[in-house]
């Protein structure tokens, strides 16, 4: 007894484009839900407010007003380059980043080179630098500017230590120490977050690397010259304009700790920004001021596209 094969009849290409057809769909609506929430906020929360900054910098409108604002070109524009108070929240804010970047930077690349080394314990200093950064700014600006009292923990140190011979100062009331003391601040509360990315960047350089120079009898100073620094290209370029940015946009730690004074000595661009366009309602004034920190972040965002580009392929 003989079986016979059954052949199925061949697919239709009409049904399997009609199938391709519903799967590309299937596929299509399951993408639009997955990005739909994302691009939802993105418009609410960053087109739209940047439409308006650039709309209402035009304009004399006010927070709370019965009537619209009215376009007044370039006049607050005008305005904000003869007012000596936002030269000096723009002086501030470079003071804070020529400072602020080296230095937070610097630090940042010693603990993570300390932390890098397979020491007992590394997880307890890992843990103890980190700790900074998961604490609310908010919280570690009220408790320093505790510390910064006339009769608070640093003065008493430096009574202590010099035998009361130094009694300190009011150092967030001084306008000569005013900025560096949240200058201070600042450095010791971010410093952990870029100690984890120049972490994370030392862990990819090829221990191989090491291991050629040490044939070669070269010291810890010329490994960290010729193989280290070289290889940390990229992180170094990304860690110093994220820093440069955050520099810019200080504001926390002025809102709670100066208010922008004493004699407007710590205030800034977004600080400047903020009370223009709340405490004083001056809506239009706020944006063009805002405009002006816009272009300053994208100049740092040019720089760094310029540094990251890879300008040493040759044809």
């Amino acid at each position: 007894m003989t079986q016979t094969a059954t052949l199925e009849p061949p697919v239709p290409e009409s049904a399997i484009s009609h199938r391709q057809r519903r799967f590309g769909k299937s596929q299509g609506r399951t993408a639009a839900w997955l990005v739909g929430p994302a691009v939802v906020l993105l418009v609410l929360f960053i087109l739209i407010p940047i439409a308006l900054t650039f709309s209402l910098a035009f304009t004399n409108a006010k927070l709370v007003s019965p009537q619209p604002g009215t376009f007044v070109g370039f006049e607050n524009f005008s305005r904000m380059f003869h007012d000596p108070v936002f030269w000096k929240s723009m002086r501030n804010t470079v003071l804070f980043a020529v400072f602020v970047v080296p230095l937070q930077a610097g630090f940042a690349l010693v603990l993570a080179l300390l932390i890098n080394a397979k020491v007992r314990g590394v997880n307890f200093f890992r843990t103890v630098y980190f700790l900074p950064v998961v604490t609310s700014i908010v919280v570690v600006s009220m408790l320093w500017q505790f510390m910064y009292q006339p009769d608070g923990l640093i003065n008493s140190v430096l009574r202590a230590v010099s035998g009361g011979a130094i009694q300190g100062t009011d150092w967030l009331g001084n306008p000569t120490t005013a900025l560096g003391a949240i200058l201070l601040m600042s450095i010791w509360q971010g410093v952990g977050f870029h100690m984890v990315i120049w972490l994370s960047g030392l862990q990819t350089i090829p221990g191989d690397l090491y291991e050629a120079s040490s044939l070669d009898g070269a010291s810890t100073w010329q490994d960290f010259r010729y193989v280290t620094w070289p290889s940390l290209r990229q992180t170094r370029t990304f860690i110093l304009v994220t820093i440069t940015i955050q520099a810019f946009a200080l504001f926390a730690q002025i809102q709670v700790m100066t208010q922008g004074g004493p004699l407007d000595s710590t205030s800034t661009v977004v600080f400047q920004a903020v009370r223009a366009g709340f405490a004083q309602q001056q809506t239009g004034y706020a944006s063009a001021i805002s405009l002006i920190f816009f272009v300053l972040v994208l100049s740092v965002s040019f720089v760094q596209r310029y540094l990251t580009s890879d300008k040493d392929v040759k044809k």
